[in-house]
């Protein structure tokens, strides 16, 4: 097995079992003390040891910590000492002490589970494996505490009988469904048994049932991934993000999307839960769905104040018109376009105002000068070459515009569309002696 999951198990179960009996109180289970005798001190200076002990577990002086809380029972015979006692020789590696005193107190009786739980642990930290395997199942046979099956199921882990470690898990996953539990099976079944399907099946099984968690959605995205399984990453972060909404996830979902090039899928997930208008919009965009990026982009505008979304708002709302030589259309694209360049003159939105101005003749000398303008930054754009032809066109100047063509032609961009029919008609007006020299 692999030792960095090995190790992995050995310390949950211990981490676990520390815990349970970490605090002061008295488990309610024992009876060696009775209501009445809970709070009360049982000699002078009792509550001065108590800070002394715990004073020595904060800074790391275990071995004094364990001295103390001995002591501490000895003379008020309080369990809940003797346990804190254990538990800082299990830091301080005092395993054998450890044997020791809970041979002494409880004379071979399993009736004590918390002592004879610290046995079991010093028992598998010296390599007793056999002496430990013996105690552990007879004490899960008492108790039926979930504790003792993780407890069994890593000590037949640290033995490689891996089958046997699997049925006392699954013997404390159907206890409460803990999804702890439930990441030692799969850990043990992906990595150990290489049975791997019926991990993830396992997983999937709880998370449909019981919701998908961090740590069981982390751990299914870990499998898929090993797996090269994208259908299961991404179905995995739908579930995660329905349940936690977090921004970090989202992102994932929609580069999973991105890469799928499932952008129909990509800007459903947006509309629906909202998470990025910046993207939807793009994916508006390139998608071309701009009835829907018009109002987007007005929206990003009036939100953040962005002039540039101004700038696409304008353009989007001319490309979704279906009756673009409208005035009112006009109008509203031009003003917007006109604010644009007005704050910021970039050669895009300049040149879209140019250009509307010249096609739908509103007033062609101010579109070529706009033109003009965005040519000074980028002389070599077969696009706005294509637009001051256009300007010259529109002027009569054909035999001016031809020229500009020719050119724009033997340019990347010289064969899109709106080009090809720029040439023809510009050709035919040469052709039929319209153009002015």
């Amino acid at each position: 097995m692999n030792k960095k999951f090995l190790n992995l198990f050995l310390l949950t179960s211990v981490v676990i079992f520390l815990v349970s009996c970490s605090g002061i109180k008295p488990d309610s289970s024992l009876k060696d003390n009775t209501e009445s005798n809970i709070n009360k001190k049982m000699y002078p200076q009792e509550d001065t040891y108590i800070m002394f002990a715990l004073r020595a577990e904060t800074i790391g002086d275990n071995k004094s910590a364990s001295e103390l809380f001995y002591d501490m029972y000895k003379k008020s015979k309080r369990k809940e000492y003797l346990y804190k006692s254990l538990q800082n020789d299990l830091v301080s590696k005092e395993y054998k002490k450890v044997v020791e005193v809970v041979d002494g107190v409880s004379k071979g009786s399993l009736e004590d589970f918390k002592l004879t739980r610290f046995k079991i642990v010093a028992l598998v930290q010296t390599g007793k494996l056999d002496e430990a395997l013996h105690l552990s199942t007879d004490l899960v046979e008492k108790s039926k505490k979930t504790t003792d099956y993780i407890l069994t199921s890593d000590i037949y882990i640290k033995q490689k009988k891996y089958n046997i470690a699997l049925k006392y898990l699954e013997s404390a996953y159907v206890k409460d469904y803990d999804e702890n539990v439930l990441d030692k099976m799969a850990i043990l079944m992906y990595v150990d048994l290489g049975r791997k399907k019926d991990a993830i099946a396992q997983l999937e099984t709880h998370s449909r049932i019981r919701g998908c968690s961090k740590l069981v959605c982390d751990r299914l995205i870990g499998f898929y991934s090993k797996e090269n399984n994208i259908d299961g990453i991404l179905s995995t972060y739908l579930r995660m993000y329905d349940k936690y909404k977090k921004e970090e996830i989202a992102s994932k979902i929609i580069q999973i999307y991105a890469y799928k090039k499932e952008y129909q899928k990509m800007i459903d997930f947006l509309e629906k839960y909202k998470t990025d208008d910046k993207t939807l919009l793009e994916l508006y965009a390139f998608t071309k769905n701009y009835k829907k990026a018009f109002p987007l982009a007005d929206k990003l505008y009036k939100k953040n104040g962005d002039i540039k979304y101004l700038g696409q708002s304008a353009i989007y709302e001319y490309e979704s018109s279906s009756k673009k030589g409208e005035k009112i259309i006009l109008n509203s694209v031009v003003k917007k376009l006109e604010n644009v360049v007005h704050l910021d003159p970039d050669p895009l939105y300049e040149n879209y105002l140019g250009y509307i101005l010249i096609d739908h003749e509103v007033n062609v000398k101010e579109g070529i000068k706009h033109i003009k303008n965005v040519l000074k930054v980028q002389p070599d754009s077969a696009f706005y070459l294509d637009s001051l032809a256009w300007g010259y066109y529109k002027e009569g100047q054909c035999r001016r515009a031809k020229k500009i063509m020719n050119r724009v032609i033997t340019l990347d961009g010289g064969d899109d569309p709106e080009v090809k029919a720029h040439v023809l008609k510009i050709n035919s007006c040469v052709k039929n002696k319209k153009g002015k020299k």
